[in-house]
């Protein structure tokens, strides 16, 4: 019995040794395409890209039956470039548009035409609100509208074509250029329907890269490895990086068959005593 006891305690001794001294294998490349910091600038197939940010964020939290539960910590970078875009905006035909804080109408004349003018549609209210002499309204009459000034006391009829200011219009053609929204747009197409306006916009594209995704930047596929909270490495080598998680899973493996050798040579070891010691019916 002490033999066997001894052969399990000697077996139970090995597989915890092993289970305590093996190390771990760990993702890393030795020579990754890239590995920067962030405001670093990198560029792939052509396009540049910025290290706008790394930073650790936490998920998870506490968890539920009055439980702490401690957040999970993990790294996050963002990578981001300005891409210029064509955009485009359509002006039809006796609509209203806003330009320079002030309201305008678009005319479109003739079935072949190239150019378009915007005719001023003036803010009546605000001007008869602006002379202390007009009433606030105009009064319509059975040969037009008219607006009511007082001078003097002694109210008069003008009629509101003298009253009000000639709209200024503006005439645009094809290839001309509009101040429009703080941007100089250009006129790219006319017809007696509508016109249309097309400006170059810069856009910020961006990117989130997690530990050990997968990321395509332009037409390359990387795998993204955070050697610390503040370095990326970003490696073309999926092959080596698939082959670092295939030893990762063995070990782990062996590892578990280790520790279930160690508790069964032990709990075998506790038998073997406890049945030693059983008193003997004869």
């Amino acid at each position: 019995m002490a033999v066997y006891v001894a052969l399990f305690v000697l077996i139970a001794g090995g597989a915890g040794v092993l289970t305590a001294t093996a190390d771990s294998p760990e993702i890393g490349f030795d020579n990754p395409d890239f590995e920067v910091s962030q405001n670093d600038r990198i560029e792939v197939d052509g396009e540049e890209w910025t290290v706008a940010e790394i930073t650790e964020v936490e998920s998870g939290g506490g968890g539920g039956h009055g439980g702490g539960g401690g957040a999970e910590t993990s790294i996050v970078a963002t990578l981001e470039r300005n891409v210029t875009a064509d955009q485009s905006e359509t002006w039809a035909n006796e609509s209203t548009v806003q330009l320079d804080d002030r309201e305008w109408r678009v005319e479109i004349t003739g079935d072949d035409p190239n150019s378009f003018t915007l005719v001023e549609v003036p803010d009546r209210q605000a001007i008869l609100e602006n002379d202390p002499q007009a009433d606030n309204e105009t009064v319509q009459r059975d040969d037009g509208e008219y607006v009511v000034v007082t001078e003097d006391g002694e109210s008069t009829l003008v009629p509101a074509g003298e009253y009000f200011p000639a709209p200024e219009e503006r005439a645009y053609a094809t290839g001309d250029s509009i101040e429009y929204g703080d941007q100089s747009v250009t006129v790219d197409n006319v017809t007696a329907d509508q016109a249309v306006l097309a400006w170059e916009a810069t856009e910020t594209e961006s990117i989130e890269i997690e530990q050990h995704s997968r990321v395509t930047i332009g037409e390359t596929e990387f795998v993204a490895h955070f050697a610390d909270a503040s370095t990326l490495q970003l490696s073309s080598d999926i092959e080596g990086y698939e082959a670092q998680v295939a030893q990762i899973d063995q070990f782990q493996q062996y590892s578990s068959g280790l520790t279930r050798v160690l508790v069964l040579a032990f709990l075998s070891s506790l038998l073997l005593l406890g049945a030693a010691f059983i008193p003997s019916r004869y």
